[in-house]
């Protein structure tokens, strides 16, 4: 068997495992010494492709589609800085605990460490932000070296899938010549098997004591709060209305819960409270005997500080399988167990709980009172809190909306009300960067589903290379881009009061003309100045094919002084009814 058949039938029976195990997106970053890897997988009927030409952005694009299709995706590249490149990203999915199964190609080992070109150190070249790392054995084609292909195949599907989701690496070194022969007979192997390695997984549910256990900390207690913060699982939202329902508390939802939006019950959902506990004094008033969170910590800092100042109250974390995610370092029981059944368990077994009614009607007063000043604006001009309340409210059912970080994030969660559409909402809250933003809500688009992408202009100039798969696919994505020239939330912060480097340091305003950069890329852009524009050209780009630009241009210094004036204006309202 000469070398390249044996590197065909080694490649293949690699990738047909990968689709018995249910991958069925790779992104590829061109490259020489990935061949093996890259013929094979456009070869494979049950496998679709994406070909992204700078590393970052294809990262991030297979970010994008783990994230939106909840499934691992598989990433190919050369050896050398292009697989350096990939790291953003992975470090990304690693903290949001995304799928992805990393495949690097490399030199042989006999050129490494020699001075060959384009050979770098790539083994365990992410570290720790990968959940496992295997060096692939030099391509054999022995029946036992293509069962440990397979094998190797099907365990990383699993890895990546198990506990918290992640990314896991694999590197294969390739010896040329590096073609392929795809007219072999039974190139794939058997192909009519299952996969080599099936797995079956349960969840995790507490034990009736240890329910029971809980229940009996609850008991003596009279004001708790349920808490839900960034998580990915739709039916979570029902669970956890249903649980705030019965035991007639109120939830507090971060955007990115899903809890915000959907046709379950929504009576109980405080959305503004990132508005209301910014005042300290109202914070102190709103002491609470115990909090039950769900999924990550919320994106709001004054709900980090309403937790710190509130340390006796006892506090419990409901992650599905594991993990520490409790930034603000209060005493916290962790509860390992699904989110759905825990809900469903302390519903049926808490008859004895009864809360203070009186606590969750205080929290939806000062909500309304709150809303009331939120979406109270008699500006014809857009301020960025109201392109956000314009966007949801032309924003299409059934559809996804991808949201950057810095402020783009935060004022989906000051602004985005509760609403019966069917919307999930994606962010890169994992390490919180602003780069490749571009390329992830292309990722999200690329599964088909309607897609918005709502960022900042340092945001879209970071990934404006990512725009070139939307011209290479077609795809349809809707940017909403609010450009304040430069870093607007550094506005917010005491960096501001430093007139001599603010600009130059953390203003960093770039001065480009955006249209000129989508139109590069055969996109549609339009200006948007008034309220009654934004929505016609948002309506107006949900009907079109291909990528269209929505840019709404602000000012920093008038964007915070619009901002305080609200959460001035909750403070004093809130304030007053408390005397």
């Amino acid at each position: 068997m000469n070398h390249t058949e044996v590197l065909t039938r080694y490649t293949a029976n690699f990738v047909d495992e990968l689709t018995k195990n249910g991958i069925t997106d790779t992104v590829i970053s061109p490259g020489s010494r990935s061949t093996p890897l890259a013929l094979t997988i456009a070869e494979h009927e049950q496998m679709k492709e994406w070909i992204i030409l700078d590393e970052r952005s294809a990262a991030f694009f297979a970010l994008g589609v783990a994230k939106a299709t909840k499934r691992p995706v598989a990433l190919v590249c050369t050896s050398g800085t292009a697989a350096a490149n990939y790291f953003p990203a992975i470090v990304e999915a690693h903290y949001s605990r995304v799928p992805l199964i990393v495949l690097t190609a490399d030199r042989p080992h006999e050129l490494r460490d020699v001075g060959a070109p384009q050979a770098i150190e790539q083994i365990k070249l992410y570290g720790d932000y990968v959940k496992s790392f295997n060096e692939m054995a030099l391509p054999e084609a022995t029946p036992e070296m293509l069962g440990y292909v397979r094998s190797k195949a099907a365990r990383s599907v699993y890895k990546a899938k198990e506990g918290n989701p992640g990314p896991v690496h694999l590197n294969f070194p390739f010896r040329e010549p590096l073609h392929t022969d795809f007219s072999l007979e039974n190139v794939w192997g058997d192909q009519n098997g299952g996969s080599y390695n099936p797995t079956f997984a349960g969840v995790k549910r507490l034990p009736e004591d240890d329910v029971n256990q809980l229940l009996e900390k609850f008991q003596s207690k009279e004001r708790g709060l349920i808490v839900c913060g960034p998580q990915v699982d739709a039916n979570v939202a029902k669970a956890i209305s249903k649980l705030a329902a019965s035991w007639r508390l109120p939830v507090l939802a971060d955007p990115l819960s899903q809890v915000r939006a959907g046709e379950h019950d929504k009576t109980h959902v405080i959305e503004g409270y990132d508005a209301i506990l910014r005042s300290e004094a109202i914070r102190a008033s709103l002491q609470p005997d115990f909090i039950l969170r769900f999924g990550a910590m919320p994106v709001s800092k004054p709900y980090r500080f309403y937790v710190q100042e509130h340390m006796d109250a006892m506090q419990f974390v409901v992650e599905n399988d594991a993990g520490y995610r409790e930034p603000a370092g209060n005493a916290t029981e962790f509860i390992f167990a699904d989110s759905i059944l825990l809900c469903e368990d302390l519903i049926t077994k808490s008859a004895s709980v009864n809360f203070e009614t009186n606590w969750l009607k205080t929290w939806q007063e000062i909500n309304n009172v709150a809303k009331k000043h939120l979406l109270d604006g008699t500006e014809s001009e857009i301020t960025e809190g109201e392109a956000v309340s314009e966007m949801m409210e032309v924003i299409p059912d059934n559809s996804s909306l991808y949201v950057g970080n810095s402020m783009a994030i935060r004022d989906v969660d000051t602004f985005f009300m509760t609403t019966e559409k069917d919307i999930s909402i994606l962010a890169n809250r994992g390490a919180n960067g602003i780069d490749g933003m571009i390329s992830s809500g292309l990722g999200a688009a690329a599964t088909g589903k309607q897609t918005t992408l709502l960022l900042g202009d340092l945001s879209f100039f970071h990934d404006m290379n990512g725009l070139l798969a939307a011209k290479h696919y077609k795809l349809n994505l809707t940017i909403l881009v609010i450009n304040n020239n430069g870093g607007g939330i550094f506005s917010f912060l005491g960096q501001a009061n430093d007139q001599k480097h603010f600009e130059a340091l953390f203003g960093t305003p770039v001065d480009i003309d955006l249209g000129q950069a989508v139109a590069m890329y055969g996109g549609s852009h339009t200006v948007a100045r008034h309220k009654s524009e934004l929505k016609e050209a948002l309506s107006a780009s949900y009907k079109e094919q291909g990528l269209s630009v929505v840019e709404v241009q602000t000012e920093r210094t008038a964007n915070v002084d619009w901002h305080r004036e609200k959460w001035q204006a909750i403070e004093q309202e809130l304030l007053a009814k408390g005397e």
